[in-house]
């Protein structure tokens, strides 16, 4: 397996400020294949863009809208960034703006045959990340990622149609799924075929979220690299002096969700936005266009993982099941010289 050095040419956050006039955004570090694009001084949406799909076609974490067109959001994908236009929802004069990057192939996608579903894909197999397009049958099915190992998690949503966000995760297993969009807790049933995806496929049901005939879908798939991404749980302790999840790493972005309870959001920090543990956390909420807010410390990114502050049931309830992904600011593995220090 090959070994990520320097998790930043794979996943990086960048900030900046809107100008109300096309702009290039630099210092990402690599051509990213998968933007998501949040307003964090007003309430814009969360916005999606990948390479095959096509720069002009926008999702929206927070929403269940169908794809829609937009020339003037991200203009394309560049060596080390992305172009904006005008639109308010990327590129809003004064507004102050985050990008989350990941890096694919650098292609459109190719086709891939290993499931009864003919997929177009763009994989990373070494930070195990991939874009995945296909289009329903209306009939259980099997689809392939392209990772080469099984993934950790799938996002999956309908571009054609008003669908949640259905998420697989591997704490939860192919009998549950969760909806990115909103703050319902998990939910049993037959939307995986209760079958757990494997190093070629992972497998739907005859549902509008994930395979509704001749409607387009999009999944973007993860796989767990040690010392680069983290896909598990954690039980809340109810104590102020919370919870310690260990990754491997010391995270540079976190997403946690209360899998047990409804009604809470799902919630996203960065150490790019967040680069110190002595300060409040900001904080979004893939859930929610909501504007960055600024709370009592979340938690504490250190140089294996994350410690969580308070006890708040979004976060650390007693008894309270919490599902994250993470992915790494610097490994605790690996050849590189950067010191995987705790601030």
């Amino acid at each position: 397996m090959a070994q990520i050095n320097k998790p930043s040419d794979y996943f990086n956050t960048v900030t900046y400020t809107g100008t109300g006039s096309a702009q290039s955004i630099t210092g990402v570090g690599f051509q990213p294949d998968y933007t998501v694009i949040k307003q964090r001084s007003g309430t814009e949406w969360h916005e999606n863009f990948d390479v095959v799909r096509g720069t002009n076609k926008q999702l929206y974490w927070n929403e269940t809208n169908a794809e829609g067109t937009d020339s003037n959001k991200v203009t394309s994908f560049d060596s080390d960034g992305f172009s904006l236009g005008t639109a308010n929802g990327v590129n809003q004069s004064s507004a102050t703006y985050v990008g989350w990057n990941w890096l694919a192939d650098n292609t459109s996608g190719s086709s891939n045959t290993d499931g009864s579903i003919t997929s177009s894909v763009s994989a990373n197999t070494t930070s195990g990340f991939s874009i995945v397009s296909y289009t329903g049958t209306g009939a259980n099915a099997s689809i392939g990622h392209g990772l080469g190992v099984a993934p950790a998690m799938y996002i999956v949503k309908n571009r054609d149609a008003a669908q949640e966000w259905s998420c697989y995760h591997q704490s939860l297993g192919a009998t549950k799924y969760l909806d990115l969009n909103d703050t319902d807790g998990e939910t049993t049933f037959n939307l995986w075929q209760d079958t757990a995806p494997t190093s070629l496929v992972f497998t739907v049901v005859n549902h509008a979220r994930v395979n509704s005939s001749g409607n387009k879908y999009i999944a973007y798939c993860f796989a767990e690299k040690k010392g680069f991404s983290k896909f598990s749980s954690y039980t809340g302790n109810g104590s102020s002096d919370g919870t310690f999840v260990y990754t491997g790493f010391k995270p540079a972005f976190v997403i946690i969700k209360n899998s047990s309870t409804g009604g809470t959001h799902w919630r996203l920090t960065d150490s790019t936005r967040y680069p110190d543990n002595l300060t409040n956390t900001t904080e979004l909420y893939p859930s929610s266009s909501a504007a960055e807010t600024t709370n009592e410390p979340t938690f504490d990114f250190l140089s294996n993982g994350f410690k969580l502050r308070g006890d708040t049931v979004y976060k650390n309830q007693s008894g309270q099941t919490y599902i994250y992904m993470a992915f790494a600011e610097n490994p605790l593995v690996g050849t590189n010289n950067i010191p995987a220090t705790a601030r």
